[in-house]
C-alpha cells in the first residue's frame, strides 16, 4: 500500500500525530528496523519505537536471562530465568503486545565479525546496543556504504556513563528541522525599495531568523507578491499590509562514519557549565572499550588496579584524538568502578533520545543528533567517594546492577522510601517502571509507593502509557498501573487511589499524610495542580520532583527543602487571551474562528441547557413562574429560559429547522449587520480604513444545500439539538432524503438591520449580563402564557440534557459541529480553513505527546530521586530542559532559595515556618505578643488564607485583639492548628508592610 494512502488510527495515535504529522507517521509505518541487544537500554528503545508505530521491528539477542536482568529489563520475569530463556524470546510477547500494528520478530543467531551482513539490507535503520566497538565499526561501514545508506545508531550504558552515536549517511535530507508550526505574520507595510522592507503590525514581533523563507498572501496593491516565496536577508524591525507565512524548506545534513568520528567526535553539549565533559567521557568510554578488547573482560567492580590500567589507556587514547582532550581521572575511575553495573533510569533517559533518533532516521522529520551524545551521572557517585568497595559488590539479588553503581546503602534507602506519585498517565507509567527497577518501596519494614489518578484509561492513552493494554480501556488508571507495576517487581508495596489532589481532598491528603512521605513526584498535565501540590510540599517541608512534556519538549525540576526555590517561586507569563471583540466580530486567524465555534458549542449545548434546568429546579412549575412575573417579581434568567422554552424543537424536523435558522444568523445575517454598522469604505478618525489588516471584512455565506460544509453544519447541529432537547431520532430521520426535504421546507427569516452597538475595543471584556428591556419582559409573559395554554410547559418540557464536550469520541459529533461552524465563519471572513484534525487539537486544547519524550523525562526524574534519597548537597541537583526534535538537552543547577530580610537581622526563606503554641483562651493580642517575644518582631497584620483576621486600619479590627483565636479562626473539631500569614510595619512610614514567613498556630500545646 502506498504510504500516502494509509489510514492512521486516530483513536490510538491522535496525540502523536500532532507531534509528527501524517506524512512522517505514514513513512514510519512503512519502515523496518533492526535492534541488537535487548538488555536494559535495548528494551527501552524497543518499547518506544513500537509504541510510535514502525511497521516491523526485529529484536536480536544471544544472551540468556539472568537474575541481573530483573533489575534492568522490565519485561523479564523470574520464570524466564528458571527456564533459561533467551532475552529476545522472553521479551518478544510483551513488546509485541504494546502495538498491534507493529510486526515484531526475535532473532537469536550470533552476530559477530564473521557474520554476513547482507541480511541488514532489508532494514531502513539498524540500532546496536551491547555490541563491541570493533563490530560496531564493521556494521557501521556496511550500513554507510549502502545506497541509500542504512541509518545507523549505536547506544550504550556502562555504569554511570552513557553514549549515543548516529550516522545517517553522507547526505541526509531533513524535511522539517523543528516541527514547529509555520509562523504567520500580519503585514502593515512593504516598501518599494530594493530589497523591499516588510514591516509587521505593532506589538506583533515576527520571531523569524535570517535565511528563512516567506511566502505572501492577501497583499493588496502588490499583487505579484501573493504566492511568491522570498528569503529573509535583512532583519529590520517591522512597521505596516497582507500576511507573510513562513515556508519550511528541507535541509541537507552530512554525517561521518564511526571510524572517523572516534578520533574527531562532534558532540552535543548537555551541560554548559562543563563544556569539556562530552570529550572527556568519550575518551573514558573508548578506554573502557580498549580495556575490554585487551583483557576479554570489563574492569572488576571497585578494583583500583583495573582503574589505573584504564587511566593509562585513556591517556594514550587522548593523544590519538585530533583535539587531544584532557583526561578526567575522576570520570575514568568511576567508569571503571561501575562499568559492570547499570543505572536503569539513565537507560530510560538515553533510550528516549535514541528512540527519537530512530524515528528521525525513518521519517526525515526533525534534526538528527550530530553525532554523539554523552550523559554521565558523576553527580550521583561523587558523594559516595568514601564508601568501601564492598558496598558496591553484588549480593545475588535483582538489584545487583544498581548496587554496583550507587552502593548498598543507597539501595536500602530506596527500598525504605515512602513516595507519593501524583498522576498515572504517560510520565506516571514510566515512573512506576523506574520505581520497580530501583526497588522503591520494597523494604521489609518500611517503604511504600502511593499513587493517585482520577482518570479512566482511553484508547488514545495506549500510544504512550505503556503499562496499559486494550483490555484495560475504561478501567481506572491508578489501579491498573499498580497491578502492572507488580508484574515488573512483585516486592513493591503500592497503595492506589482515584482522587484528585486538591483542596477538596485534604482530608485524605492531609498534612499528616504529606509528613509521612519522603518525596513527592508529580506527573501532571496542568499548572494549577502543580502549584497546589508545590504549596503543600512547601508547607510540609517535603521534597518535590516535577516534570512535564509537550510533544518532543520536556522539563524536570527538583525542589528540595531549604536548598532550592519552589515551583511557585517562578511564574510563566499568562496565556494571551483572544479579545472579546475579536472573537465576536473581528476574527483574523483560524484560531479565532475555532475558539468562536467552541464557545458556541458550550453556549448552545451545555451552558444554556444547564441554566434552563437550574431555573426549573428552583421554580418547579411554569404556572408559578407566570404568576410571579405577572405580579412584578424579577426572576433571574427568566427571560432567556422562557425564550428557550417557547422555541423548543419537539421533532427532528424542528431540529433541522433550528439548525438552518442558526446557519443564516451566524454566517449571513452577522456579516450583513457588521457591514451595515461599518460599510467597506468606513474610515477611522486618522483617515485610515476601518477594514484593514488584521480586521477582515465579512461577506455573507449563501446557503447551498449541495455544499458538504453547509450540509455538514446542518446535520451536526440538528443532531446536537435533538440530544439536548431530548428529541428521538430514527434512521429514516437521518437519511439524506429526509434531511434535504426538511431543509427545503424551512422559511428563513429575512435580515433586518439593528442599531446595536458593535464592540471594537480590544480591552473590553464579555459582559456578564445582557440587560432585558421592559418589552422583552412583556414578551416573556406572552410567550409563557402561550406555552402553558398549548400544553408545552409540562414537566418533561422543563428539562434539557446538557452535553459535556468530549473531543476523543468521534461518534458524538462534537468536533464535527465545531469544525463545520469554524470553517463557515472562516469562509465568511476569507480565512484559510482548518481540517478536522487541526480543529480537534485547538478546540480540545490537546497537548501533543510522544513516548520518547516521556521516557527520557521520567528517567531524568528517577536519577534526581536517587540524589534526593541520598540527601545530597545543592550542587548535585540538576534541572533539565530538552527538545528531542532539535535536539537539545540542557542541564542547569537548581535555583538557590532566596532569603528575605525583614529587619534587625531577622530573615526567612519560603521553607521557614514560625510556630506559636496557644491554649483555649489565647486571644489575638496574645498571639501577636507571642510572635514578638519568640521572634523579636511584632506583626501588624494577620491573615488566614484570603480572610483578613487583623488589619488595624480596617473598621472594628482593633476590637478583635480581645477575641480568642478559636473564635476568630473557627477551626473544625479535628483541626489542631492553622497556618497564618503575618506582616510587619515598614521601617519608613508610607512604604509597604514587610512580609513574613507563614506562622503555624497550634490551638493547644502539643505533647512532646
Amino acid at each position: 500500500m502506498a504510504a500516502d494512502s494509509m489510514e492512521i488510527d486516530d483513536a490510538l495515535y491522535s496525540r502523536q500525530r500532532y507531534v509528527l504529522g501524517d506524512t512522517a507517521m505514514q513513512k514510519m509505518a512503512q519502515s523496518h528496523v533492526f535492534l541488537s541487544g535487548i538488555g536494559g537500554l535495548g528494551v527501552e528503545i524497543a518499547k518506544n519505537i513500537i509504541l510510535a508505530g514502525v511497521k516491523a521491528l526485529t529484536v536480536h539477542d544471544t544472551k540468556q536471562c539472568t537474575k541481573w536482568d530483573l533489575g534492568i529489563n522490565f519485561f523479564i520475569h523470574e520464570d524466564d530465568i528458571t527456564s533459561q530463556r533467551n532475552r529476545a524470546e522472553a521479551t518478544l510477547h510483551h513488546i509485541a503486545e504494546l502495538n498491534p500494528y507493529v510486526h515484531v520478530a526475535a532473532s537469536t543467531v550470533p552476530l559477530d565479525e564473521t557474520t554476513d551482513l547482507s541480511f541488514l539490507k532489508q532494514y531502513q535503520c539498524v540500532i546496536l546496543t551491547e555490541v563491541n566497538l570493533l563490530l560496531q565499526k564493521k556494521i557501521n561501514d556496511f550500513c554507510h556504504a549502502q545506497q541509500p545508506p542504512i541509518k545507523f545508531i549505536s547506544a550504550d550504558v556502562y555504569g554511570i556513563c552513557s553514549r549515543l552515536f548516529c550516522d545517517f549517511g553522507d547526505e541526509f535530507e531533513v524535511l522539517d528541522t523543528t516541527g514547529e508550526e509555520p509562523k504567520e505574520i500580519f503585514i502593515s507595510n512593504i516598501t518599494q525599495s530594493n530589497p523591499g522592507i516588510v514591516t509587521c503590525l505593532e506589538n506583533h514581533p515576527h520571531r523569524l531568523e535570517t535565511g528563512q523563507f516567506l511566502t505572501f498572501r492577501e497583499v493588496n496593491g502588490m499583487l505579484c507578491l501573493n504566492g511568491s516565496t522570498h528569503q529573509i536577508t535583512d532583519m529590520e524591525p517591522y512597521l505596516h499590509g497582507g500576511i507573510a507565512v513562513q515556508v519550511k524548506t528541507p535541509k541537507m545534513l552530512y554525517f561521518e562514519r564511526l571510524e572517523k568520528q572516534l578520533t574527531n567526535p562532534l558532540c552535543l553539549v548537555a551541560d554548559f557549565s562543563k563544556p569539556e565533559a562530552p570529550l572527556q567521557t568519550h575518551v573514558a568510554m573508548l578506554a573502557l572499550n580498549h580495556f575490554q578488547e585487551n583483557f576479554g573482560r570489563g574492569p572488576n567492580i571497585g578494583c583500583l588496579q583495573d582503574a589505573e590500567e584504564m587511566l593509562k589507556i585513556a591517556m594514550s587514547i587522548s593523544e590519538t584524538l585530533e583535539n587531544k582532550p584532557q583526561v578526567d581521572e575522576n570520570v575514568v575511575k568511576w567508569l571503571s568502578r561501575t562499568a559492570q553495573g547499570f543505572l536503569a533510569p539513565l537507560a530510560a533517559a538515553v533510550g528516549g533520545v535514541a528512540s527519537q533518533e530512530v524515528l528521525k532516521a525513518v521519517t526525515g522529520k526533525f534534526s538528527p543528533l550530530q553525532q554523539w551524545l554523552y550523559i554521565d551521572m558523576l553527580d550521583i557517585v561523587t558523594p559516595l567517594e568514601k564508601m568501601g568497595s564492598e558496598e558496591f559488590l553484588p549480593r545475588g539479588d535483582r538489584y545487583d546492577a544498581l548496587r554496583v553503581c550507587i552502593g548498598d546503602g543507597l539501595c536500602q534507602k530506596l527500598h525504605d522510601l515512602n513516595v507519593f506519585l501524583v498522576g498515572c498517565g504517560a510520565i506516571g507509567c514510566e515512573m512506576l517502571k523506574n520505581f520497580a527497577l530501583l526497588g522503591v518501596g520494597t523494604g521489609q519494614d518500611k517503604g511504600l509507593v502511593t499513587i493517585t489518578d482520577p482518570d479512566l484509561i482511553e484508547k488514545s492513552n495506549l500510544n504512550r502509557q505503556f503499562l496499559f493494554r486494550p483490555y484495560h480501556i475504561q478501567k481506572p488508571k491508578s489501579y491498573t498501573a499498580a497491578e502492572a507495576t507488580l508484574n515488573i517487581n512483585p516486592h513493591l508495596k503500592i497503595d492506589s487511589y482515584i482522587n484528585k489532589v486538591c483542596p477538596a481532598t485534604e482530608n485524605t491528603y492531609s498534612d499528616e499524610f504529606y509528613t509521612k512521605q519522603d518525596v513527592i513526584v508529580t506527573a501532571l498535565d496542568n499548572v494549577e495542580a502543580r502549584r497546589y501540590i508545590d504549596s503543600r510540599c512547601v508547607a510540609n517541608l517535603r521534597p518535590l520532583i516535577d516534570s512535564g512534556t509537550m510533544g518532543t519538549k520536556g522539563h524536570t525540576e527538583v525542589i528540595v527543602p531549604h536548598l532550592t526555590e519552589s515551583y511557585n517561586s517562578h511564574r510563566d507569563p499568562p496565556e494571551e487571551e483572544i479579545p472579546f471583540c475579536t472573537l465576536k466580530s473581528f476574527p483574523a486567524t483560524i484560531e479565532h474562528t475555532i475558539q468562536w465555534a467552541r464557545d458556541k458549542f458550550e453556549s448552545l449545548f451545555s451552558h444554556k441547557p444547564s441554566l434552563f434546568n437550574k431555573f426549573w429546579q428552583t421554580y418547579p412549575s411554569a404556572e408559578e413562574v407566570l404568576q410571579r412575573i405577572q405580579s412584578g417579581e424579577s426572576l433571574e434568567g427568566c427571560f432567556h429560559v422562557i425564550k428557550t422554552l417557547s422555541r423548543r424543537p419537539r421533532s427532528w424536523t424542528q431540529c433541522v429547522e433550528l439548525a438552518r435558522v442558526k446557519f443564516e444568523k451566524y454566517f449571513s445575517h452577522k456579516a450583513l449587520q457588521l457591514l451595515h454598522s461599518f460599510p467597506l469604505d468606513t474610515r477611522l478618525k486618522d483617515g485610515s480604513l476601518f477594514w484593514q489588516s488584521p480586521k477582515r471584512p465579512p461577506f455573507p455565506v449563501k446557503f447551498e444545500v449541495s455544499d458538504p460544509l453547509h450540509y455538514g453544519f446542518i446535520v451536526s447541529a440538528a443532531k446536537l439539538f435533538a440530544t439536548v432537547y431530548c428529541v428521538p431520532v430514527t434512521e429514516k430521520d437521518l437519511s439524506e432524503e429526509t434531511i434535504l426535504k426538511n431543509i427545503s421546507a424551512v422559511k428563513v427569516p429575512e435580515f433586518r438591520p439593528s442599531n446595536k452597538v458593535v464592540q471594537t475595543d480590544e480591552t473590553a471584556r464579555k459582559p456578564d449580563h445582557i440587560a432585558v428591556s421592559s418589552e422583552d419582559e412583556r414578551n416573556a409573559i406572552f410567550q409563557l402564557e402561550k406555552s402553558i395554554l398549548s400544553n408545552e410547559a409540562l414537566e418533561n418540557d422543563l428539562k434539557m440534557k446538557p452535553i459535556s464536550f468530549e473531543k476523543d469520541d468521534d461518534s458524538n459529533g462534537h468536533i464535527d459541529f465545531i469544525t463545520a461552524a469554524s470553517n463557515l465563519r472562516a469562509k465568511m471572513y476569507n480565512i484559510e480553513p482548518a481540517d478536522r484534525f487541526k480543529t480537534k487539537r485547538i478546540a480540545g486544547k490537546i497537548i501533543p505527546a510522544i513516548a520518547t519524550a516521556t521516557a527520557a523525562v521520567s528517567g531524568l526524574v528517577a536519577l534526581e530521586l536517587i540524589k534526593v534519597v541520598g540527601g545530597f548537597s545543592a550542587a548535585a541537583y540538576k534541572n533539565c530542559f530538552l527538545n528531542l526534535a532539535i535536539p537539545i538537552m540542557v542541564f542547569t543547577k537548581t535555583a538557590e532559595v532566596r532569603r528575605t530580610e525583614i529587619r534587625n537581622g531577622i530573615s526567612f526563606t519560603i521553607w521557614d515556618r514560625w510556630t506559636i503554641y496557644g491554649k483555649e483562651d489565647f486571644t489575638l493580642l496574645d498571639f501577636i505578643n507571642a510572635v514578638r517575644e519568640k521572634y523579636g518582631i511584632e506583626p501588624t497584620m494577620v491573615v488566614q488564607g484570603v480572610k483578613m483576621l487583623y488589619v488595624p486600619v480596617m473598621p472594628g479590627h482593633i476590637k478583635r485583639l480581645k477575641l480568642t483565636m478559636q473564635k476568630l479562626v473557627k477551626p473544625s473539631a479535628d483541626k489542631k492548628y492553622v497556618d497564618l500569614t503575618v506582616s510587619f510595619a515598614p521601617e519608613i512610614d508610607g512604604e509597604e508592610d514587610l512580609p513574613g514567613p507563614p506562622v503555624r498556630y497550634y490551638f493547644v500545646q502539643e505533647d512532646n
